[in-house]
């Protein structure tokens, strides 16, 4: 059998399993595993081992944990339902205003947290039920908490870009300044379509009632601004410290933990069964990262020993005749496909032993390619029948928003999202100026 053949066989092998239900980290570490005792006998089975200790000697994994707590503690511990409070109150008296401060909201979240999953939870949590009781259009509530939400795998600390930069070794600090332009751009823009929006159709977004408006006083408006000073300091602690450089990639993500339990301490809101919740949260988070990294590395060593990189170059750019961006565009589409069944992690998993090399191959720039890597994963996430966030959504959201008004609320924003990867494809600097100025690299 051919060395394409069998690396056809595995990739067909992983993706039978994934769909019969099996988790990520099994079906990608089984099929490693497999494959390696198959092709090299008891040899093989060092393919794991050095997987293993290649995954616990990488000293930027401590990131992970620490950002995943620091995300729960200030979710669990109310910084972010404050801070909606005072979004609440600042833009109430807009049409769509509401709106508005939900994807600010979700920003904010996702320089605190990192996750979409938290982004979501809080929004579907706290701003959903706000926005409905003041008769927002529930197409337009569910669509805005979906979008706003997909921000949090972009915007720095994205721990989905810190992933990317370990296995596809390149620098995070460079990865999260790539993404942050990219994500407020396209923050902008969401706001800029619910304004339009709301504008036209004001019984989508109506604005807060007179009365209710009158009832907070001058003095109260600006006393809630002190919510606002919590969530910057938290994200100047994680983001600013680091870009500045008086801490290493490791220690910002300690940093960012440590301040998280301060704020909820100030809040008073530190106690035992907080921290005993988000240890728990963590705890089972960051496991299933580690499983899901050591699955990958032993599927790619497999990849790399098979040759399939070069294969699949050789298959792509001289036996098809494909540009090298023909090929980039083939690449956006299979993450569209593979995001209506998988999550971003397991999609960065399954296909970057052969599109990472292969980017690189193509000279096209990682940096640049994380970034487009991440847009698609957000849209593939709300792409129907099977998008990652819908179902989730569906699953948070009251029993009145059905699964039809959820897959119709994401159509425009899917729109927003498509033309915004495009531009960042056509413009690469619209990503890469900012590490640039900031690294002076090329």
């Amino acid at each position: 059998m051919s060395y394409e053949m069998i690396a056809l066989l595995m990739f067909s092998s992983l993706m039978l399993m994934l769909l019969t239900g099996q988790r990520v980290f099994g079906a990608v570490g089984f099929v490693a595993v497999v494959a390696s005792l198959a092709l090299w006998g008891d040899g093989g089975s060092e393919m794991a081992f050095n997987a293993t200790m290649k995954l616990m000697n990488w000293y930027p994994l401590l990131t992970l944990p620490l950002f995943v707590f620091m995300g729960y503690m200030l979710s669990e511990s109310g910084v972010a339902g404050d801070l909606y409070r005072m979004l609440h109150v600042w833009m109430g008296s807009l049409k769509g205003g509401l709106g508005i401060g939900t994807i600010v909201l979700m920003v904010a979240i996702s320089a605190m947290n990192g996750l979409s999953v938290a982004g979501m939870a809080i929004g579907t949590s706290i701003a959903l039920p706000e926005m409905l009781k003041r008769g927002y259009d529930k197409r337009m509530v569910t669509g805005v908490i979906q979008a706003g939400s997909s921000l949090g795998i972009l915007v720095p600390p994205s721990i989905v870009l810190v992933l990317y930069g370990m296995i596809a070794r390149q620098p995070v600090s460079q990865l999260w300044l790539a993404g942050a332009v990219p994500g407020l751009i396209l923050a902008v823009m969401f706001i800029g379509y619910i304004v339009i929006r709301c504008h036209l159709q004001p019984e989508l977004g109506p604005p807060l009632p007179q009365e209710e408006r009158d009832q907070i006083t001058r003095k109260e408006k600006y006393m809630l601004l002190g919510a606002g000073v919590l969530p910057l300091f938290v994200i100047f602690s994680v983001i600013g410290l680091f870009l500045m450089g008086y801490t290493s990639l490791v220690e910002c993500s300690a940093v960012g933990a440590s301040v998280a339990m301060l704020a909820a301490l100030v809040k008073g809101r530190l106690n035992f069964l907080l921290i005993h919740v988000t240890l728990r949260k963590t705890l089972g988070v960051s496991c299933m990262f580690m499983w899901i990294i050591m699955a990958a590395l032993c599927f790619g060593a497999v990849f790399d020993g098979l040759g399939a990189v070069k294969a699949i170059e050789a298959l792509f750019l001289e036996e098809w005749g494909l540009s090298p961006w023909q090929v980039l565009v083939m690449m956006q589409l299979s993450y569209i496909i593979m995001g209506m069944f998988l999550d971003d992690t397991a999609m960065l998993v399954i296909v970057a032993p052969l599109y990472i090399p292969l980017i690189i191959a193509l000279e096209f720039n990682p940096i640049w390619y994380g970034v487009l890597y991440t847009v698609t994963c957000q849209i593939a996430y709300m792409t129907p029948p099977f998008g990652y966030n819908l179902f989730l959504m569906r699953a948070m959201a009251p029993k009145e928003v059905g699964l039809v008004d959820i897959y119709k609320s994401i159509t425009p924003f899917v729109a927003i999202m498509v033309f915004a990867l495009i531009l960042f494809m056509a413009f690469p600097q619209i990503t890469l100026w900012l590490p640039e100025l900031v690294f002076g690299t090329k």
